[in-house]
């Protein structure tokens, strides 16, 4: 035996695994020796947060979809598959039969795309029960917008990415699902983005704005109404709009957010702010007069002579008559008055040639000449007093009325009222933001005073209101041919109002483009600032003229609502009132889509469907 087995051999295997031993040992004690870290579970996923109008009504909502695939070549009986899983799915069973047959050899195909929560459930719990194990779910994140096409270039669209593509979805982007950490180095959560608009003030107005599409046969159409007192945008509407749950079949005029991205001429309207520059230099004033002999004209150096077709020979007017009138002549005489440069730099300070920096991407410079650059000529000056040689915004065109309606002072258009974090706590609330004083009190009060008397007897005056003092302007500008120069076809009829005159509250601006046959704005825009103001009035409770008082003490007793708790199948909401609903709407693990405003008339799914992940439950109000 000594002889079979070295020595030597022997001595350096026992070393090497006494060191093993030894290192074995040296491990254990330090891993028995060092403190257990505690075991930090991981932060949850960040969710996309909703987007609300002002009054916390669902307006983007997330959701999950589903892509739903199979294994072709496991499927033995093709035509019994085909039938059972053709009802969830929304397709033919013979559809299905040529994508399994087209796809034999495949290892995997889809058999469709994104289908809702509510029917993966139904089909999940068919292939469960058939033993369809061959099908596949690969759930997306998604979005549920309840309201269709309801301001949809406002609100904008989600992706399959998961990320904004437009609209507030883009803008919000880092609210709604934020990627980045916090100063504490927690992982941010999603907050929800409430905005200005009030969901059922938009459906009233878009109602009208359809209705005026229609009957002017015209290609688009812009209305925004603001509270004149914060900057906040209560209405926001550009047509034609798409439906957001079927964003990828609209055409691209339906997805074109206009009121912020469009720069177009707006013609007469420019004038009330011709009039206020001159006013608050001191160049004219209310007693001043002109005579419009039908052209403004002015002869320069070597005999050229700049003329301007006015509508009429009005004979002598003042500044408030060229106003009431829309005389092109008088607007031209009052800006010869005015320098080149303090035209242009009181044109920028109403906000004219720059972005409001209102939450929306994509938004439009418009153009202002300077009076230096080789485009300035001698026509510029009274061509852009009455509106044409610039380019505006309908964003621009508002926030440049706030500094009339608000004393001098313009404000910050805003179109998000605040945003919350995932527990509900305010993370951010919009106040009003005054600019610097770019008009006297007193100019802006004139010029008020002047919209309101073409309200009362001028170009306006279709859009008067008996009960309650509009200040009105209409305007309407030829539009560019594509060929160069202006289109002797398509026209821009838009009319600025502001009300009531003595408490400015609300600032409505409508702008329709290529109306067919009649576009004179006083006839087609002013009757609809009518009737679009109308319709505000009520519906804020705006105190009217002629409108009866009732003495109240200001107390009232509101029953507790009653609680609504989610067991394992649905409970029947029918009799409910909106306010009894309102706690699901931000329960976990549902959707809810409310139509209409007061009880609960009827629902879908039906009373005593299952609770599913995300179901989407639809409760139609009357």
């Amino acid at each position: 035996m000594n002889g079979f087995f070295n020595k030597k051999a022997l001595i350096g295997m026992l070393a090497v695994f006494g060191i093993f031993v030894i290192y074995v040992l040296v491990l254990y004690a330090k891993l028995a020796f060092t403190p257990v870290s505690s075991i930090v579970s991981s932060a949850p996923p960040v969710q996309r947060g909703s987007i609300v109008d002002r009054n916390g009504k669902p307006l983007a909502v997330q959701t999950n979809f589903y892509h739903v695939g199979v294994t072709p070549h496991l499927v033995r009986n093709k035509a019994q598959f085909a039938d059972d899983v053709s009802g969830p799915l929304g397709m033919e069973s013979s559809d299905i039969m040529r994508i399994l047959e087209q796809n034999s050899a495949a290892s995997f195909v889809y058999l469709k795309k994104k289908i809702t929560q509510t029917a993966y459930a139904e089909l999940k719990k068919i292939t469960d029960a058939k033993g369809y194990v061959y099908v596949n779910y690969d759930r997306i994140p998604g979005r549920i917008y309840p309201e269709n096409a309801l301001a949809s270039q406002l609100i904008g669209y989600m992706g399959d990415d998961g990320k904004g593509l437009a609209g507030i979805e883009y803008s919000m982007q880092s609210y709604l699902q934020p990627s980045e950490k916090d100063e504490n180095a927690k992982e941010s959560q999603e907050k929800n983005v409430y905005l200005t608009i009030d969901a059922n003030l938009q459906y009233k107005l878009e109602e009208i704005a359809r209705d005026t599409m229609r009957t002017t046969q015209a290609e688009s159409m812009m209305l925004i109404a603001a509270d004149a007192k914060n900057g906040e945008i209560l209405s926001y509407i550009s047509l034609p709009s798409a439906n957001l749950n079927e964003y990828s079949y609209a055409s691209v005029a339906e997805t074109v957010d206009r009121p912020a991205m469009e720069a177009y001429e707006p013609g007469s309207v420019f004038k009330i702010f011709t009039v206020s520059v001159a006013c608050d230099q001191g160049l004219i004033r209310p007693d001043d007069s002109f005579l419009c002999d039908g052209m403004y004209e002015r002869r320069i150096k070597g005999g050229e002579a700049v003329r301007i077709k006015c509508l009429d020979r009005h004979g002598w007017l003042t500044a408030r008559d060229a106003l009431k009138y829309s005389c092109n002549d008088v607007l031209g005489q009052i800006s010869d008055r005015i320098s080149d440069d303090d035209f242009i730099a009181k044109i920028r300070a109403l906000g004219f040639g720059q972005r409001t920096e209102i939450e929306l991407p994509g938004e439009t410079y418009g153009s202002v000449k300077d009076s230096d650059s080789a485009l300035w000529s001698v026509r510029s000056k009274p061509t852009i007093a009455i509106g044409q040689e610039i380019s505006v915004s309908a964003l621009q065109m508002v926030q440049a009325a706030t500094a009339i309606a608000n004393k001098g002072i313009p404000l910050k258009l805003t179109l998000v009222k605040r945003i919350t974090n995932k527990d509900g706590s305010v993370f951010y609330e919009h106040t009003a933001v005054p600019k610097e004083r770019v008009l006297k009190q007193s100019t802006a009060e004139y010029v008020l005073s002047c919209m309101e008397t073409t309200a009362t007897s001028g170009t306006g005056s279709r859009a008067r209101l008996n009960d309650i003092s509009l200040g009105v302007k209409t305007g309407t500008a030829q539009m560019a041919s594509k060929s160069g120069g202006y289109s002797t076809t398509d026209f821009l009829s838009n009319c600025m109002a502001i009300f009531p005159v003595e408490d400015p509250q609300i600032i409505l601006y409508i702008v329709v483009e290529k109306a067919k046959g009649e576009t004179y704005a006083g006839r087609i825009v002013a009757p609809v600032i009518a009737k679009a103001a109308d319709e505000i009035i009520d519906y804020l409770g705006m105190s009217r003229g002629d409108a009866a008082s009732l003495e109240h003490s200001g107390k009232i007793s509101i029953s507790a609502a009653r609680p609504i708790i989610l067991g394992k199948k649905l409970p029947d909401f029918t009799g409910l009132s909106k306010r009894d609903i309102m706690n699901l709407v931000n329960s976990n693990g549902i959707q809810v889509k409310i139509n209409g405003s007061g009880w609960v008339k009827s629902q879908n799914p039906a009373p005593g469907t299952p609770v599913t992940e995300n179901m989407i439950i639809e409760l139609n109000l009357e």
